[in-house]
């Protein structure tokens, strides 16, 4: 009965499960009739080959497959790893019409002997090798490859967008290229032996996007999908600005590209996946990008993460602190034991401040470990742990492996639970100093966050140091910033300035303005800090059992200073404008 029943649903579809590929691939037990109907169904919907629909939803491995199509069709699977994708886009360009190509799961390899041998991962599907023939007037013979490789190698060479792209970017034939595909890719429009390297559009218009994204000090990349529209943004200064808008049939082949640089699986559009992409700028420096795709409703979103190591070694007298803030965290660094808690939320420099702590702490006489996820820049002589939760490698995993390993210093990239905790704060009172972060608003509230979390008033009064609070503000172009006149006496009072310890009288309130130096007014950041340090007072308090705002009491008493009032203090400065102050913090 359920075989009529296939049979009458197949043929309605055009097509038979009892002959070819799909007979074979049932009579195996490696797919159930049912679900083969299910597939045919699914491909017709998505009009996508029955074998693309099968393999990209992962019914069956591709590796299995091309090994039953060769019993099926008497051939033997061919190792596309072997193929030269310069010595294949150097055919003939009536044979690598790329129209006919994606319309067809087929991929020209070589000739030989006046006969074209053609890459399918499905022999049985003859109507595209007839079509080629006929296109080319050249015997063509089938060259059976696992499904997955092909695509990858399809996905190298069809990576390709219309010439408008090329003309409304501008991009010269030569410039953006990418070398040395599977390990580094380089951006540098000067580069040498232009012509070794990939000129596809595509490969140049990703190029593009990553060289500019560098230049113009972005931290983040963003490749986004809708139903009528797809467009490119990036993170500067902390803002999403919108950059190009490509048409939204592109999405796949940006993806596509975006996946192969990253070593992804480019079939697997299910589910989010994480790579990472090292590029080489004009002047020989490597940047990482860390890689996340993410399936959505109308396709897949992909966000690059740029990770300049510059960003580590830019010096603590940088980063924004002021000099009793700077000392307060030299101070911390100086201690044997201890914990340094570093919070507020993503994308306010928390990282940025740990590897400069650890890049100070980095001598030969001390043996440091870092457990992070990710491990977002490499940083020589610190031992770096990448956590890896699929296999149960957790943040308490590592910290109990260091506590073997002799360390001095240990850094945890985020206190998450009870446990991890538990073992940092352990660790800090056994002779460690420990940093880490939370995800908290203020450094007051860090405290009542640890005890909510289960952790006892005497081990935080005793355990943590120092509670760094920061967010990042946009610091005002010095090339365009212009004073801002005639501010009212009230309207400084109320937003704060009569109240930061600095004559109102003394100092000029700038404003942006915009030139070609900066971005809208601005150019780089600068971190707004609020440092608590844990002091015999504030312990007491604590281990009182005092409220968030009983702590910032006495912290104040000892001189402590809110993010908001370190803010306006830059404002006073001319580094920042209001605008922004009242944009990264408020009371």
């Amino acid at each position: 009965m359920i075989t009529t029943i296939l049979e009458i649903n197949v043929n309605n579809l055009n097509v038979s499960i009892h002959r070819g590929l799909p007979k074979r691939l049932i009579e195996e037990n490696l797919i159930s009739a049912e679900d083969m109907l299910a597939a045919i169904n699914g491909a017709k919907v998505d009009q996508i080959s029955l074998l693309d629909y099968i393999c990209t939803q992962g019914m069956i491995d591709d590796d299995i497959i091309a090994e039953v199509a060769a019993r099926e069709f008497g051939m033997s699977v061919y190792n596309l790893d072997d193929a030269n994708i310069e010595d294949i886009s150097a055919l003939p360009k009536e044979i690598l019409d790329r129209k006919f190509l994606r319309k067809h799961l087929l991929l020209p390899l070589f000739i030989r002997d006046k006969r074209l041998f053609v890459a399918t991962a499905d022999p049985s599907h003859t109507k595209g090798l007839r079509e080629l023939q006929f296109q080319i007037r050249m015997s063509v013979e089938p060259v059976l490859v696992a499904y997955s490789k092909l695509m990858i190698l399809r996905g190298k060479l069809l990576d390709d967008v219309t010439d408008n792209l090329v003309e409304s970017l501008n991009i010269n034939s030569a410039d953006y290229d990418v070398v040395n595909e599977s390990k580094s890719f380089n951006i540098d429009p000067e580069a040498e032996d232009k012509e070794k390297t990939e000129s596809t559009p595509i490969v140049r218009f990703i190029n593009k996007m990553i060289f500019n994204a560098i230049t113009m000090k972005a931290s983040d990349i963003h490749f986004e999908p809708y139903d009528h529209h797809y467009r490119v943004r990036f993170r500067v200064d902390g803002i999403l600005r919108e950059i190009f808008k490509p048409p939204p049939s592109w999405s796949s082949r940006l993806v596509s590209r975006v996946k192969i640089m990253a070593n992804l699986d480019i079939t697997e559009r299910r589910i989010p996946q994480d790579g990472r992409i090292r590029v080489t700028v004009a002047d020989n420096k490597s940047i990482d990008l860390r890689v996340n795709t993410l399936p959505m409703q109308f396709g897949e979103k992909v966000v690059m993460r740029i990770l300049d190591p510059a960003t580590t070694t830019i010096g603590i007298d940088k980063l924004g602190y002021e000099d009793d803030q700077r000392a307060a965290f030299l101070s911390a660094l100086g201690k044997s034991q201890g914990m340094i808690l570093v919070t507020g939320p993503t994308g306010s420099g928390k990282t940025v401040s740990l590897y400069t702590g650890l890049n100070i702490l980095n001598t030969d006489e001390r043996n440091i470990s870092t457990a992070e996820d990710p491990v977002e820049i490499n940083i020589a002589g610190i031992n770096q742990t990448q956590i890896n939760l699929r296999v149960g490698f957790d943040f308490p995993t590592a910290l109990r492996a260091f506590l073997r390993q002799d360390p001095d210093v240990i850094m945890v990239g985020e206190i998450r639970d009870l446990e991890t905790a538990e073992i940092a704060v352990k660790a800090s009172q056994t002779g460690h100093l420990v940093l880490s972060t939370l995800h908290t608003n203020s450094s007051t509230e860090t405290i009542n966050r640890l005890l909510n979390m289960g952790l006892s008033s005497f081990n935080v009064a005793t355990s943590v140091s120092l509670i760094i609070a920061q967010r990042l503000a946009r610091k005002l172009c010095e090339f365009c910033r212009k004073p801002q006149d005639n501010l009212p006496a009230q309207v400084l009072s109320e937003e704060g300035l009569d109240k930061i310890d600095i004559d109102v009288s003394s100092f000029t309130i700038y404003e942006p303005v915009g030139c070609d130096k900066c971005e809208q007014g601005y150019s780089g950041r600068v971190g707004i800090y609020e440092t608590l340090v844990i002091s015999p007072a504030i312990s007491e308090v604590i281990l009182n059992g005092g409220s968030s705002v009983d702590i910032f009491k006495a912290a104040q008493k000892e001189g402590f200073r809110p993010m908001r009032v370190s803010a306006l203090r830059k404002v006073a400065e001319g580094i920042i404008s209001i605008k922004e102050a009242n944009r990264v913090a408020t009371d």
